[in-house]
């Protein structure tokens, strides 16, 4: 069997762990990372993107964020529609400074990998792991299939970046984790168009129809979802039907349109949170989707993913450069702290901004109230505001 060894053996080439391999390079640590896809499907795979101040930074702060300063589109507000109104939250002001930025996540990973391929590290596409071994031992393994060979990757830790369902949280022996979730009784139907975005920052919109977003992909391509039940046949939606059904849940009283274009893609996602905890076992640590998942209402998958990295990077780097394990024992603690504050934000916004339609209609005008409230109360504003453009790491 052909063994590779290495200091961190990352499973997964998704946003989080590229991000790890950038931080553990300029940091001087030694990594492989094993992708069971092709670089080809990683990087045309459709994500959102919409980067919080203190993500931004990071990319930046890594050297992969030169093309994100050219092409990425900063939003300093956003759109909160209900009963036929807009409401537009100047979150820049709000937040102290603090704006949000949209960048396509497959192109971040476009990004890291090409920095990846720089540093002549390697980046194992096709590589699929079966197997992590001796987890509460000195030097875990990972086994692997690759070009038809079956392979085995030693290394000081392994970094599961390899989502919700990879196998990294399922090598942790039974009864070692809590599981924390809620499924949520609607989905998204999600469009890409090409037609401009009606407006040049997020819409956010309540109707009594249902939940309705808008956001984009660039200046000429549209992402639009709206709210459907969760068990929805995406093909009994023509573009005529769509269409009908996204100018509803977003008219407003000053005669607002949506630009119609060419609908060039159609998804449909279901809405869940979930938390595993802890997000370490032995010598390996869970990150991204691998340990959480947020409603994508908030926008805050990617950017959450991106905290547990950093904190991640931080505890090997203070390992390997000082002999100091004490920031890696807390990992788990720490990356939890703040992604429980960001699942509070993103499944209190699923709540106050869906439909759900086996409630009373008290809970309708309890919906309607709080959003009344963030719109006209300053400190309310400002602490949505926060929490939209990113609370602060802890590392």
């Amino acid at each position: 069997m052909k063994t590779i060894k290495t200091q961190v053996g990352i499973v997964g080439a998704g946003p989080s762990g590229l991000l790890l391999a950038q931080m553990l390079h300029l940091a001087g640590i030694e990594s492989v990372i094993l992708e069971s896809r092709s670089r080809a499907y990683i990087e045309n795979r459709q994500r959102a993107g919409v980067l919080e101040h203190g993500v931004v930074q990071t990319l930046r702060d890594c050297g992969v964020g030169h093309r994100l300063a050219r092409e990425g589109m900063v939003h300093e507000g956003i759109d909160i529609r209900f009963g036929e109104k807009r409401h537009r939250l100047d979150v820049k002001a709000l937040s102290g400074g603090q704006c949000v930025t949209v960048y396509p996540q497959h192109e971040i990973v476009k990004d890291l990998v090409e920095a990846r391929l720089r540093t002549g590290h390697p980046i194992l596409f096709g590589a699929k792991a079966t197997s992590l071994l001796a987890l509460d031992q000195p030097r875990p393994r990972v086994r692997y299939e690759h070009e038809g060979e079956a392979c085995e990757l030693e290394c000081d830790f392994v970094a599961g970046c390899d989502g919700f369902h990879g196998i990294s949280r399922a090598a942790v022996p039974a009864g070692q984790l809590e599981i924390y979730g809620r499924d949520y009784p609607f989905a998204w139907l999600g469009i890409l168009a090409e037609a401009p975005p009606a407006s040049h920052e997020v819409i956010y919109a309540h109707h009594e129809r249902g939940f309705a977003l808008q956001s984009m992909r660039s200046p000429s391509v549209s992402r639009l979802y709206l709210q459907c039940a969760i068990d929805e046949d995406v093909d009994q939606w023509s573009d005529d039907r769509i269409w009908s059904e996204l100018h509803a849940r977003f008219a407003t009283d000053d005669g607002f349109l949506l630009n119609e274009g060419r609908i060039v893609q159609k998804s449909l996602t279901p809405m869940r949170s979930f938390v595993t905890a802890p997000m370490r076992h032995g010598r390996l640590m869970l990150a991204g989707d691998a340990a959480h998942i947020v409603p994508p209402t908030g926008a805050k998958g990617l950017n959450s993913a991106v905290g547990d990295v950093r904190i991640m990077a931080a505890g090997l780097d203070a390992y390997y450069r000082r002999g100091q394990s004490d920031l890696l024992d807390r990992y788990s603690d720490i990356a939890l702290h703040r992604v429980w504050k960001t699942q509070r934000f993103a499944a209190s916004l699923c709540t106050l901004l869906h439909r759900f339609h086996d409630e009373p209609r008290f809970q309708l005008q309890m919906q309607l109230a709080e959003l009344r409230q963030i719109v006209e109360d300053a400190r309310a504003a400002e602490l949505f505001a926060r929490n939209y453009t990113g609370l602060p790491f802890d590392v």
